[in-house]
């Protein structure tokens, strides 16, 4: 029997989007992806396969003012590198493959209290100004738990 698991930790991730493109991202089944940081390239690279990712939409159209502030899709990122893609119009963002898994929004705020990368109530949100960032197991749970996802989907 190993000392240890030859398997690569996994890592939990939120990412940050409206909640229109969040939910393009999981539309489809067997062909989810993730683009975070407006279609950059680098902040997928810290992602790896494995890893857990949930996102929060702050609103539901970018740049609206129809605040939403929930968690909308969480999912396991699937072998592969980051890729680019042509949206038209010249828009061409960087994705990386998802495997998402059935799950119901769910609004931040009963979270606060609990969740520990919220270190200041006061400024709840200051973290998910970065787009996209680590939190730990317990936070990925806890979320993962109220969005009712199915925690053996995603290696919880």
């Amino acid at each position: 029997m190993p000392l240890f698991d030859s398997a690569p930790p996994r890592h939990n991730w939120i990412a940050v989007a409206s909640a229109a493109h969040a939910r393009l991202g999981c539309a489809t089944p067997q062909q989810g992806f993730m683009q975070v940081c407006h279609g950059k390239c680098a902040p997928l690279k810290r992602v790896q396969p494995g890893d857990r990712v949930v996102y929060y939409a702050p609103t539901v159209t970018l740049g609206g003012k129809d605040r939403l502030q929930s968690f909308v899709s969480i999912g396991v990122v699937l072998p592969g590198v980051p890729y680019a893609f042509d949206m038209g119009g010249g828009f061409v963002p960087f994705r990386r493959d998802m495997a998402y898994v059935a799950a119901l929004e769910a609004p931040i705020a009963p979270l606060l209290d609990a969740l520990e990368f919220v270190k200041d109530r006061a400024h709840w949100g200051y973290k998910l100004r970065f787009g996209l960032f680590q939190v730990s197991d317990a936070d990925m749970r806890l979320i993962a738990g109220v969005m009712q996802a199915d925690a053996t989907l995603l290696h919880l």
